[in-house]
C-alpha cells in the first residue's frame, strides 16, 4: 500500500501556517508530525487525526470514525485516531481547525508517557 502523495502535499500546504509537517513511512502508510508532534496518519487516500478522550466528544459529533483494523486472527483493534472530516480535503480552515485538536491530543500524550528508564548508571552516580 502507498499513500496518496498529492494529499500529504495538499496537507502540507494547508498546515503551514501551522508549522512544519514531515511524515514517517511505516506500516503501509505515514505517520505525520507537526513541527515533530505526530498527530495524523495517511493510509490510501485517507487522513485519520490523532484523538484522546478529550476530544472523543467532538469527533463523535462529527460523526468521524475511530480508526480500526482486523488482525489476523480475526479480532479487531482499534488506535486513538479519527477519520477526518470530508471538508479537510477542500478546506484549508477545517483541516486547521481539525488538525489543532489533533496536536493538543498529540501533546497530551506525549506527556502522560513516562520517561525511559536508562541502562546503567550515570557516570559519578552512587
Amino acid at each position: 500500500m502507498s499513500i496518496d502523495e498529492g494529499l500529504y502535499s495538499w496537507i502540507q500546504e494547508a498546515l503551514a501556517p501551522l508549522g512544519s509537517v514531515s511524515l514517517r513511512r511505516m506500516m503501509g502508510g505515514a505517520t505525520l508530525y507537526l513541527d515533530g508532534i505526530i498527530f495524523a496518519i495517511l493510509h490510501d487516500d485517507t487522513l485519520w487525526l490523532k484523538a484522546d478522550a478529550e476530544t472523543d466528544a467532538l469527533w463523535d459529533e462529527a460523526g468521524c470514525e475511530r480508526f480500526s483494523m482486523t488482525f489476523k486472527d480475526g479480532r479487531v483493534g482499534t488506535m486513538d485516531y479519527r477519520r477526518a472530516p470530508a471538508d479537510v480535503y477542500d478546506d484549508a480552515d477545517a483541516l486547521q481547525h481539525w488538525s489543532r485538536l489533533a496536536v493538543e491530543a498529540g501533546t497530551r500524550g506525549t506527556a502522560k508517557r513516562k520517561p525511559r528508564k536508562r541502562k546503567g548508571g550515570v557516570a559519578g552516580q552512587v
